[in-house]
């Protein structure tokens, strides 16, 4: 199997992850470095992964490099980074908001993969194909993200950046669920039926 140059992007963005948790614990580990550089490393690998999504499938559609490793792989690498960035700030601040709105995303997008991958089963994937939704609710998950990651600081007395992202992220979590049921609403004729592999529609 050959590997090109968007798979080695999105293998470059699971490469990440470790090192987003490394400098996210990092003003912990080594008490020469203050939380502020922590958050702002955090923020930069959280941001390289961010831009590694978007590359990797413009590069793949610009010079026709799409494989089925790198279909796989891509969405992948985009569930893991919003997980792992997730779990860091519940652990961080273990607030019943932050945890609910975090345990719906991640829910939602254990779900979704689960439906995709079922609907490929029975030769429908085209019908729970990303909608304009879906890349919204992306977006607003990553800005979220980005600002929580910065505003981190369980010493402040008033977080006020930390409380635009907490905003943020909930908005995030409504559009998650949002375009979980269109998904949900365009696989169920499907799911309804108990149509199974080889059997006609």
């Amino acid at each position: 199997m050959r590997i090109n140059l968007p798979t080695w992007l999105t293998l470059f963005r699971i490469f990440l992850l470790p090192v987003m948790v490394l400098v996210f614990y990092s003003h912990n580990v080594i008490d020469a470095i203050p939380l502020r550089f922590a958050n702002i490393a955090a923020v930069v690998v959280f941001a390289l992964a961010s831009i590694t999504d978007w590359l990797d499938g413009w590069v793949a559609r610009r010079w026709h490099m799409e494989s089925a490793f790198g279909a796989f792989l891509d969405p992948v690498a985009d569930k893991l980074m919003m997980a792992v960035a997730l779990f860091l700030l519940v652990q961080s601040h273990p607030t019943w908001l932050l945890a609910v709105t975090s345990a719906v995303i991640v829910g939602r997008e254990i779900s979704v993969s689960a439906l995709r991958e079922w609907m490929a089963f029975v030769g429908e994937r085209s019908r729970v194909k990303v909608q304009w939704i879906g890349k919204f609710k992306t977006v607003m998950q990553i800005v979220a993200i980005l600002i929580l990651l910065w505003e981190r600081n369980p010493d402040a007395t008033f977080l006020r950046g930390w409380y635009v992202g907490e905003v943020l992220l909930v908005i995030a979590a409504i559009l998650t669920i949002w375009s979980g049921l269109a998904y949900l609403k365009a696989a169920w004729p499907v799911l309804k039926s108990g149509r199974m592999p080889g059997q006609d529609a």
